[in-house]
């Protein structure tokens, strides 16, 4: 075998074997050093020069940007997902008929649609996902980020909560959360603005959490200034902290009626 492709095999291997212990720390800095040594290899991405051990070197960088990824997912880090998963994208699209496909394209692929979702890069998500074959609809992961994106669109918020219930890798329970989190953030903004007050009950209900102590600890760090006093949640208090927009009602009229003149002399 090529020494360096030697090297780089047996220092993964080290990634793999803290990665498994869950030493995050260390696969960070195993991740870095293999980053360096594939810039060795010509026959990756972008030049993909044909060289004896083409086959090997691509396959075993793919695998190390799929680690990549999900690390990052681990480590809980947005900025490296998306460094990571642009680096791992051209192994997917740019070298069919190289490489047989990996078992872990469509959970990642499926996972970079979650994210896109969480941060709300509508258009992105939907680029991406026109990038996609057609019988990749009918992969679970992809198809859970379809319907999560359907169902948020159409406001069918306990749809997207309960959907953190059955997900179909164990990686998108991160972006899941955060999802969540979107979520009661979004029926919070409706809950002051369509009610003074609600049930403790009904806001659990509401906000779908299981317990009266979820809701609680979801007001004491989100929303504390919502007044929880004789079994309900008051919202009056964040309704009065609101600044209220005056609209200079004369300027309007003056401009309105200017409109109608000009328009009358169009006639």
């Amino acid at each position: 075998m090529d020494p360096k492709l030697t090297e780089v095999t047996q220092l993964f291997a080290r990634f793999k074997a803290a990665y498994s212990r869950n030493d995050l720390d260390v696969c960070a800095n195993l991740l870095s050093q293999l980053k360096v040594l594939l810039t060795k290899f010509p026959s990756l991405p972008p030049s993909f020069q044909q060289t004896p051990n083409a086959v090997e070197e691509l396959k075993l960088a793919r695998d190390i940007y799929e680690h990549a990824v999900v690390l990052s997912v681990k480590m809980e880090d947005q900025d490296a997902f998306e460094r990571d998963f642009c680096q791992l994208k051209p192994y997917y699209m740019d070298t069919c008929g190289i490489i047989p496909p990996s078992p872990e394209e469509y959970p990642i692929l499926g996972l970079n649609l979650l994210r896109l979702l969480v941060q709300n890069r509508i258009a992105e998500f939907h680029t991406e996902l026109e990038l996609l074959p057609a019988k990749a609809l009918d992969n679970l992961c992809i198809k859970h980020a379809v319907e999560l994106e359907q169902s948020f669109m159409e406001g069918a918020y306990n749809r997207v909560l309960s959907a953190r219930q059955a997900v179909p890798h164990e990686t998108y329970v991160y972006f899941m959360d955060l999802l969540a989190k979107t979520v009661r953030d979004e029926i919070a903004g409706c809950s002051e603005k369509g009610y003074d007050y609600l049930s403790i009950s009904d806001a659990k209900e509401m906000f779908m959490f299981s317990s009266d102590q979820e809701l609680q600890q979801y007001i004491t760090e989100e929303h504390p200034e919502w007044d929880v006093k004789n079994g309900s949640v008051f919202f009056q208090k964040a309704k009065e902290s609101q600044p209220c927009k005056e609209i200079p009602a004369a300027p309007v009229i003056n401009q309105t009626l200017g409109y109608a003149r000009e328009l009358e002399r169009i006639v």
